[in-house]
């Protein structure tokens, strides 16, 4: 009975450094070596120590052997949402740069509010990570003082300010708005309806708007703010919500995609025919906006692009090299499609 408990405990224990030595026929100081300072240590003693770590099945701590040289290969890169593709093109380019430089991306989804922005990145800098990335520049003072002690690189994206904590690249929301409400008036419309997103950066898209309409004699103007994250059937109820009264509108300003999409799809719903009826636009160019029926005018940033030049910024300053620009505006385009 005593053995069987033996064996059973045996079992359920992780594998150490000192099993990886005892397969390797070497001493504990010499798998370390091999494991942290692979420099320092032959190739054919690399390649038993890499032989035992297979048979054992150990999993190296790359903190503790980050130790001696501050690194640990990890970036922790902080998005709102990915439960639709507003961000994911720039995540997966994220990770696909940094692997190419040999980083490890550490993904978190922390919502949109500040609160749970502040917990999840102290929960992260815990894991000591070379590097961070954080989506936006509005973060909780909490927030600005955990990250200003860590000490480490910091890029924010997909926002726009001339005083980031460490480095930015992204671009103008309040511009965007502007560059909508001016497409719309000349056009010579008058009557607006806008689909809007809680969150701060789709408020300050629809505020930009918002602005410029206004400027356009007598001009009416109706919004409707739905919860975040938006999807296509939020997107329906909020132009029903428009309609509820029988206004009638020239077009509708959605601040995503796929909000445009589920007006699109409610507009119909109603026997209306877009665009003869009404203009719908959007934001991002998401992946399927080229392809709705009709194909949907839209705001276009290139995810990819900012996902590449800010892991690339990240790890050149992790590695020391210089950066040319510490904030880059990637800016926009307009995309007239059918919709609008």
């Amino acid at each position: 009975m005593n053995n069987e408990k033996t064996a059973n405990k045996n079992q359920s224990r992780s594998p150490t450094l000192e099993d990886v030595a005892r397969a390797a026929g070497l001493s504990p100081m010499t798998v370390s070596r091999a494991l942290n300072n692979p420099k320092v240590v032959r190739p054919a003693t690399i390649a038993r120590v890499m032989e035992a770590v297979n048979v054992t099945g150990y999993i190296p701590n790359m903190l503790a052997g980050g130790l001696a040289t501050k690194r640990t290969k990890l970036i922790a890169v902080v998005v709102p949402q990915i439960n639709n593709n507003m961000f994911v093109d720039t995540v997966q380019a994220i990770g696909d740069e940094l692997a190419l430089r040999g980083y490890h991306m550490l993904l978190c989804i922390v919502g949109y509010t500040p609160e749970s922005e502040t917990d999840i990145v102290a929960t992260l800098l815990s894991r000591r990570p070379d590097g961070i990335v954080l989506t936006g520049i509005h973060h909780s003072s909490d927030l600005k003082r955990i990250i200003l002690n860590a000490n480490i690189p910091v890029v924010e994206i997909w926002d726009m300010t001339p005083t980031p904590l460490d480095m930015l690249i992204g671009f103008s929301h309040d511009k965007i708005g502007h560059a909508i409400g001016h497409y719309f008036l000349e056009q010579g419309f008058t009557r607006f309806g806008l689909i809007c997103a809680s969150d701060r950066r789709a408020q300050v898209r629809k505020k930009g708007a918002i602005d410029v309409l206004r400027t356009a004699p007598g001009s009416f103007i109706r919004e409707i703010t739905v919860p975040a994250p938006a999807n296509m059937q939020v997107g329906r109820s909020g132009l029903g919500q428009l309609m509820q009264n029988g206004e009638e509108y020239d077009a509708i300003i959605c601040t995503s995609d796929t909000l445009a999409q589920g007006a699109i799809m409610e507009a119909e719903a109603r026997g209306m025919q877009v665009p003869r009826d009404l203009k719908v636009i959007g934001f991002a160019d998401l992946n399927f906006a080229a392809y709705n029926r009709p194909a949907i005018t839209t705001i276009c940033i290139d995810k990819v692009k900012m996902g590449q030049q800010a892991a690339n910024m990240l790890a050149d300053k992790i590695e020391g090299y210089p950066i040319a620009e510490s904030v880059v505006d990637m800016g926009f385009s307009l995309v007239i499609r059918e919709s609008a």
